[in-house]
């Protein structure tokens, strides 16, 4: 397998199907958010879906083992993440499910054309544009600041690529949830479940996991919240069973 592997990268294990990941510390690495989003997700097997701002490619690949889906698209504007993605794809010979697309989020429709998933994912940078020292040409700034893409780009496309009745699912800070909300109106993307994350039980939530739908009805579903910590250091058994061990 170390013939996947670039100068820097390495093989991490993502303790589910035998599936595995390229990454570079050096760059960017999937965090939880990413991993709990892919457990929020359904797609069924007749529904093709598309992660935008995919990184190295981590929830295409997981949900092609926590779902019946079987036709997954990733979209990524770094040309070194998309890359590497897509040997990681090979790598786990998923070459016939997933497909790598180095692309910019904000031409999605012109790329694929509108209409064309029944469902979107994105874990999209959480820091406001113009909030906070970013470096354009940084990864790790590029993941966690609207550097390359704002909020209003990620609903708007989703709402574009969506089919009606689609989904959209997006993990976010549930600081900006007036925002999102606003935004999701704007589009025809009904929000329908929401998810809060919390470090531990008596903590203030640090995460919101949300599923909209394209043209969907009034209502919403709060559903039960996630602990991720029972103590310092110790997982509670939700996040064990999320993360396969």
């Amino acid at each position: 397998m170390t013939d996947y592997l670039k100068e820097n990268e390495k093989i991490d294990d993502l303790q589910r199907c035998g599936l595995k990941i390229i990454q570079n510390p050096g760059k960017f690495c999937f965090g939880m958010d990413a991993v709990l989003l892919s457990g929020f997700m359904k797609v069924k097997r007749n529904e093709p879906a598309i992660d935008l701002g995919t990184g190295t490619g981590i929830i295409p690949i997981l949900l092609t083992a926590k779902t019946e889906g079987v036709s997954f698209t990733g979209l990524e504007i770094q040309k070194d993440m998309a890359d590497m993605a897509r040997r990681s794809v090979e790598m786990n010979g998923l070459l016939d499910k997933v497909k790598i697309v180095n692309g910019d989020i904000k031409e999605a429709d012109k790329l694929f054309g509108k209409a064309a998933f029944g469902v979107v994912s994105c874990n999209p940078p959480y820091m406001a544009k113009g909030k906070g020292k970013a470096n354009p040409e940084d990864a790790f700034s590029i993941a966690r600041h609207e550097v390359l893409v704002t909020l209003e780009d990620v609903v708007r496309q989703a709402s574009l690529l969506l089919r009606p009745l689609g989904r959209f699912y997006m993990v976010h800070r549930p600081l900006r949830l007036a925002e999102i909300f606003e935004m999701l109106n704007k589009y025809s993307l009904e929000p329908k479940r929401m998810k809060m994350v919390h470090p531990f039980i008596d903590s203030p939530a640090n995460m919101v996991l949300i599923e909209a739908v394209k043209g969907g009805g009034k209502e919403l579903i709060t559903e039960k919240p996630i602990i991720v910590y029972k103590e310092k250091g110790v997982y509670t058994d939700e996040i064990h069973e999320v993360y396969g061990y």
